[in-house]
């Protein structure tokens, strides 16, 4: 696929530029600089064109801040990726020296640049762009991400420049997995990443909180093609003061809801904290599948005895997901990382798995057969019919006469016959009770 990378100084406005381009949000934005640290990327359209944008942190001196220099080997690694550059400078600050710098860089470069200079929203910066050509470039797009203005024009140029293939992104018999890694702050989300790429594709800092943005990317391995989504740790809200922390969460929360399988990184030398339940909570509620995956696993002692417990004690803490295998991993040291594939794609499987009507109703008769339904106010209840309503996950329609009435510890029974006689043992299982109509009757038979 095409990639555009947007490069420039911190606060120039590639995030808001990337989000115009992109039609979406995804980027974090804020007017204080360096706010984006990792390289975004997200696909987009324009005149018939297809392409994907990455989005960069700011190019700033290596000494610059905590980050600058992981920030600045992000930027040189997306130019290495991209097809295209598009520079982006200030209008409002002027020329900077690291404007210079990186002009310079880009001449190194064989890939087309365009270069651009934003915030240019009348005519009083409008005057300001003119000094920019002294870097001695034959060509400047004013532009205003924020409003807009100019884009139309640099992305004119900039698809004129790019390969003419591009392969949709559709595959109904080799789907892609969307696996979000989540997690409390440094637990090692981004460090298991970038060892399931084999690469630095993210940023890793013992500093908490180094991740801010959802950074998604796409991998192929086991003959399967993946998206990874990192995220940003979640803390409790007592203790998200910040309005980017609290953005950053918002971000982490909207990659469950977009994901098929999460992998839920907890720190195996702490234990099991009440955030990480409160994390698995949210998973349950969206009825993803999971991965309870033990970072740290190296550091724990080997005791054999007290492994076990800890192992029980885990699986107790989260027995309100009782279907979430557990892996002991070191994502630092590569150990058992190699499972971690395998058992999304196993995971995946189970949670887009379908069954037939047929099926279905042979299970709820042998299973209300064995274990007769109870007496709801002085009444039994009758279970008449099953269907399988949806994957992804696994949502199963049981029409009964009192629907309301059913406990929940015979609706928890009834989900776990179900999950064991069709093998989804590894993902969440819904049931769904109804009461039958005629209009019920007749879809029956249709089937």
């Amino acid at each position: 696929m095409a990639v555009v990378a947007i490069v420039g100084r911190p606060n120039v406005g590639k995030s808001t530029l990337f989000n115009r381009i992109c039609r979406t949000r995804q980027a974090l934005v804020d007017d204080r600089p360096g706010v984006t640290r990792d390289r975004l990327s997200a696909p987009a359209e324009y005149a018939g064109r297809r392409f994907i944008v990455m989005d960069t942190g700011g190019f700033t001196d290596p000494d610059a801040g905590d980050f600058a220099d992981l920030t600045r080997r992000q930027v040189l690694l997306a130019l290495e990726e991209a097809d295209a550059v598009i520079f982006l400078a200030d209008a409002r600050t002027g020329l900077h020296p690291n404007d210079r710098e990186l002009v310079d860089l880009l001449r190194t470069s064989e890939k087309p640049v365009f270069y651009a200079v934003n915030k240019v929203d009348g005519r009083e910066q409008a005057v300001h762009v003119a000094e920019f050509y002294a870097l001695g470039v034959d060509k400047i797009y004013p532009v205003s991400a924020a409003h807009g203005l100019g884009v139309h024009d640099l992305l004119d140029a900039v698809t004129a420049a790019l390969p003419a293939s591009w392969e949709d992104d559709v595959d109904e018999e080799n789907p892609q997995i969307r696996v979000a890694v989540v997690g409390r702050p440094n637990t090692g989300k981004s460090t298991l990443v970038n060892a399931l790429l084999g690469e630095e594709r993210v940023m890793v800092s013992p500093v908490p909180g180094t991740t801010r943005d959802a950074v998604d990317t796409a991998v192929e391995a086991l003959g399967r093609r993946f998206l990874l989504i990192d995220t940003a740790g979640i803390r409790r809200k007592g203790r998200t003061r910040e309005k980017l922390e609290k953005l950053s969460v918002v971000k982490a929360l909207e990659s469950i809801d977009r994901s098929h399988v999460v992998v839920l990184m907890v720190d195996a030398v702490e234990g099991v904290t009440d955030q990480d339940l409160h994390v698995g909570g949210y998973v349950q509620e969206r009825g993803r599948g999971c991965l309870i995956a033990l970072n740290k696993w190296d550091a724990v002692p080997k005791d054999p005895k007290g492994l076990r417990r800890f192992l029980q004690e885990v699986r107790d803490r989260f027995r309100f997901l009782p279907f979430a295998p557990i892996l002991t991993l070191s994502a630092l040291h590569k150990k058992r990382v190699s499972r971690v594939f395998p058992m999304v794609t196993d995971i995946f499987e189970q949670f887009s798995k379908r069954v037939t009507t047929g099926a279905v109703n042979r299970v709820l008769a042998e299973v209300t057969a064995k274990h007769e339904p109870p007496l709801v106010s002085g009444r039994r209840l009758k279970f008449y019919y099953a269907t399988q309503a949806s994957t992804r996950p696994p949502t199963f329609v049981v029409f009964c006469n009192e629907p309301d009435k059913v406990h929940f510890s015979y609706e928890r029974f009834l989900t776990n016959q179900f999950r064991e006689a069709f093998g989804m043992e590894k993902t969440p299982v819904r049931v769904v009770f109804r009461a039958r109509t005629r209009r019920n009757d007749a879809a029956r038979w249709r089937l």
